[in-house]
């Protein structure tokens, strides 16, 4: 396991006999309510609350002239910090996981086993604000604006009329009619592996007036009425709730009538089919819309 630079487990010498919280479910607040005039109750939303991770007993082996050193280590790599930092975890097979957490518990006991230099039953607490588990590698997936094909070349040229080059160059090979570079539809798919909706980051980059990212499946669009120069980009932060402009100024006020709110545009279990479009007119080839996202997990 790894908190910061912080590393516990095998080859180190912080080891823990139960990691608690890691597996299990984070507590739900539940919107359900009771059916006023039948049994049962109006099914509501499940909403997780942060996610405590827990190491209890922590067990630290050191020789007895360098515990104190060991010690201050795991101390120093435990402090109250006000961002959370990456928490990885390893368990099986299914190779590591990531949370973003803080430590808000730290006990060292200071008994008989402090001055030998082996202390049992210490124990690590750390908060996760996003409960969710995600995979260590982040995904993308971009698209252009939508194109046309050049289609066949006709070999149309005054004053003389070639015709189609049919791709005969006389060599062993015939290449066949030139079609031309394949056009863009403005698709893009991304695949969340996991079994919790994923948050995405998405950057629009210009030349492009009014960008949109649309979610075929639902409908739901994030849509921006402002042009963006070559150079610009708008980036979506769609778990903050926040829209800037080349890193720095809000633009989330230029969000459309019908942009939905940008913490409610999640990329739920498996593929989710998206289309960039923009303003009538904006149609320039280097305008393109990326998507950032890692797969998560409860």
């Amino acid at each position: 396991m790894q908190y910061g630079s912080l590393l516990l487990g095998p080859g180190t010498p912080y080891r823990w006999r139960d990691m608690s919280g890691w597996e299990e479910l984070p507590a739900l607040d539940s919107g359900t309510v009771p059916r006023a005039g039948a049994h049962g109750a109006f099914p509501g939303l499940l909403l997780a609350q942060s996610r405590r991770i827990g190491m209890d007993p922590l067990i630290i082996r050191a020789p007895a002239a360098t515990i104190g050193a060991v010690v201050a280590a795991l101390n120093a790599g435990t402090v109250p910090v006000e961002d959370e930092l990456p928490f990885v975890a390893w368990l099986d097979e299914r190779g590591p996981l990531l949370a973003y957490a803080r430590a808000v518990r730290r006990a060292v006991p200071t008994g008989k086993g402090y001055r030998v230099g082996v202390i049992i039953g210490g124990a690590i607490e750390w908060e996760a604000t996003d409960p969710r588990r995600y995979e260590l590698t982040e995904r993308t997936a971009s698209a252009r604006l939508p194109a046309a094909e050049p289609g066949l070349d006709w070999g149309f040229a005054d004053p003389v009329e070639d015709g189609l080059d049919w791709g005969f160059d006389g060599g062993a090979v015939e290449d066949g009619l030139a079609f031309g570079e394949p056009g863009s539809t403005g698709a893009l798919t991304a695949v969340n592996l996991g079994d919790a909706p994923a948050h995405p980051v998405v950057e629009f980059r210009g030349p492009v007036t009014r960008p949109a990212l649309t979610n075929l499946a639902t409908g739901d669009v994030l849509e921006y009425d402002l042009p963006l120069a070559a150079g610009d980009v708008l980036t979506v932060d769609t778990r903050a709730g926040t829209v800037t402009l080349n890193g720095t100024a809000s633009r989330i006020y230029t969000a459309t009538a019908r942009s939905v709110p940008e913490q409610t545009f999640t990329l739920p279990r498996g593929t989710t089919n998206l289309t960039f479009r923009a303003a009538p007119g904006s149609n320039d080839p280097a305008a393109t819309a990326a998507v950032r996202w890692r797969s998560a997990y409860w």
